[in-house]
């Protein structure tokens, strides 16, 4: 079964509905479920966020609902500062329909989301709220906690959106729109000039704001969301792997392989051996025709 987290060793009674386990940094951590399920915010710094062996680079304002039964780990940590709101939908006892806000047991529930700039300044304020209700057991505490949880569910609701859709993006600041641009450019070359230019804004001060608030460079960014991408399109995916390559915005496939493996440590081909089983691959819809 691996490592599992139980609910006795982070919430204060078996009552409580919410936690909030906050994670100044976030170290390394192996793969592992829980009895529980959580919201996980990132405010800054940068790592690697595998979610069921899918990895996912995460930094400032990435959001994910991560349900009892999945499996996460985090590796490559570098400053990385985020909040676990853990939360037990069975002991909720305002009349809702959560589903509407939270993955109740959904398989097809998207898990990874942004969050807004405005969105973050929202959710922090009540996550300090909600921080200090859950530690307490009384029963006007448990009731404001899980208020306050349904607060912050609605904010997520309202300010969330999908990395790669810009036209998506709710009341977006420059750092929503330069993050949601560069997701949208894993597949190609982002041109920096020329989106300061379209949204007029300082490339030099967008610089300085995005390596303050993620710990990277905006190239280091899109280049390792380039292989994370390739990772899973090589352990999930029958693509060739100039095919993966093309996808992941490589021109050149030799170049691919060999920035993948000074990255790595392993071969494209290597890394796909490594989680190869019989049938484990599979055929995106476009190689079905």
């Amino acid at each position: 079964m691996g490592l599992i987290l139980a609910k006795a060793d982070y919430f204060p009674s078996e009552a409580m509905p919410v936690a909030v386990a906050d994670r100044a940094p976030q170290p390394s951590f192996p793969p592992h479920r829980h009895e529980f399920s959580e919201i996980v915010i990132v405010w800054r710094g940068n790592g690697l966020h595998v979610l069921n062996d899918r990895p996912w680079l995460v930094t400032c304002g990435d959001l994910f609902y991560i349900q009892h039964s999945d499996c996460h780990s985090y590796e490559s940590v570098n400053d990385l500062v985020l909040d676990n709101i853990l939360y037990c939908p069975e002991r909720f006892r305002l009349g809702l329909d959560w589903s509407q806000l939270l993955p109740l047991d959904d398989a097809d529930y998207r898990a990874h989301w942004r969050l807004t700039t405005r969105g973050m300044a929202l959710a922090r304020g009540v996550i300090l709220q909600l921080e200090q209700e859950s530690r307490k057991t009384d029963m006007l505490s448990m009731q404001l906690a899980e208020a306050l949880f349904l607060q912050l569910a609605l904010i997520l609701r309202r300010h969330r959106y999908v990395a790669e859709r810009a036209g998506e993006l709710p009341e977006g600041e420059q750092l929503d729109l330069l993050m949601s641009a560069i997701q949208a450019s894993t597949a190609r070359s982002f041109d920096l000039a020329a989106f300061c230019q379209h949204n007029r804004l300082s490339e030099r001060a967008l610089k300085q704001l995005f390596r303050q608030q993620t710990g990277m460079t905006i190239g280091h960014y899109l280049r390792q969301l380039q292989l994370c991408q390739a990772k899973y399109l090589l352990r999930n995916t029958a693509l060739l792997i100039g095919e993966v390559a093309a996808r992941c915005g490589f021109d050149d496939s030799n170049y691919f392989s060999a920035v993948f493996t000074r990255e790595t440590g392993f071969t494209p081909s290597a890394w796909r051996q490594r989680f190869e089983r019989p049938g484990k691959l599979q055929l995106l819809p476009e190689q079905q025709k």
